[in-house]
């Protein structure tokens, strides 16, 4: 099973050689692929590096900061160029998303079409060094995108998903429009839309090790209103709840 990891970065110097010698060490085929968003801290230049050392990695440079959407979206369209990819993975470049989970993760796909690492569901969790009202305000994000989009994922914002390659290729993703971290909300509700196998595998959320983090309250508060969006846009391919035996936990 090859699978291609895609990695947007932005000030990510710190993180990525860590992060890539953790994924290099995993017992998978595995390649991947870095979006750098021209970081002002150098992480282009190190990931350059990097793959000169290795050529299962390649680096997409992009002009300037343009966010999560159009990072996956033309990394997805880079990648599926290869047909010998059989998996993509969406993972954040940080530490928040533990390399060694992808092993259990890639194990899941084999029995449905996307698999998503969530927070929670029974045996996930998130640091414990969190602040309670960073607790909570993760949680209610989760409940509030749910009940709006009534779909039964526990994690719809989760960074950390695996789909298979035919998935990607199918999907209608000329209609993704939301960016940030709604654009995890959208491409989860359009995949459970359209009836596809999404599995939840518990993972441990761990913050940051090394860098600031990007998201604000800001950033939530625009999301919670963007659900509203996501919910209207999809209304002519809902299936009033049909796929919601297509959702597992292990």
């Amino acid at each position: 099973m090859n699978i291609t990891v895609v990695t947007p970065t932005y000030n990510e110097a710190e993180n990525l050689p860590k992060l890539v010698s953790a994924l290099f060490s995993l017992p998978l085929d595995l390649h991947i692929l870095i979006v750098d968003d021209n970081s002002p801290d150098g992480t282009g230049q190190v990931a350059d590096d990097l793959a000169r050392q290795d050529s299962r990695l390649q680096v997409l440079h992009r002009p300037d900061k343009m966010g999560l959407r159009s990072a996956y979206l033309n990394a997805f369209q880079q990648v599926l160029q290869n047909k010998d990819v059989d998996i993509l993975v969406q993972m954040d470049a940080d530490f928040s998303h533990d390399p060694a989970v992808l092993v259990d993760m890639a194990q899941h796909i084999e029995t449905c079409d996307v698999v998503f690492g969530s927070r929670y569901v029974d045996g996930g969790s998130v640091d414990e060094r969190w602040s309670l009202w960073r607790k909570w305000l993760s949680a209610f994000g989760n409940f509030y995108s749910r009940s709006i989009l009534g779909f039964p994922l526990r994690d719809v914002t989760t960074g950390y998903r695996l789909w298979r390659r035919e998935v990607l290729q199918a999907m209608p993703l000329d209609r993704i429009r939301a960016s940030g971290y709604v654009f995890q909300v959208e491409m989860a509700y359009l995949a459970y839309c359209l009836e596809y196998r999404i599995s939840e595998v518990p993972i441990y959320f761990a913050d940051r090790r090394w860098g600031k983090s990007k998201i604000s309250f800001r950033i939530q508060a625009e999301a919670a209103m963007l659900v509203w969006l996501v919910w209207w846009n999809y209304r002519d391919i809902r299936k009033n709840g049909q796929a919601a035996r297509l959702i597992k936990t292990p």
